[in-house]
């Protein structure tokens, strides 16, 4: 058995994580297909502003 690179279990563990997440959401009744979970995040800057500018 040859040995796995680093690139290739940490590639590995961020498609489990994003599988996970989907399906944790679909079991707590959201509707989201896989393309949901290749979106990129806002950034926290970002996000920061957006409530920044909701409660003020």
């Amino acid at each position: 058995m040859g040995t796995t690179s680093l690139e290739a279990k940490k590639a590995y563990a961020a498609k489990t994580r994003k599988s996970n997440y989907t399906a944790s959401l679909r079991l707590e009744g959201f509707k989201v297909s896989q393309a949901d979970t290749e979106r990129t995040l806002p950034s926290r800057e970002e996000l920061l502003k957006a409530f920044a500018k909701t409660t003020a």
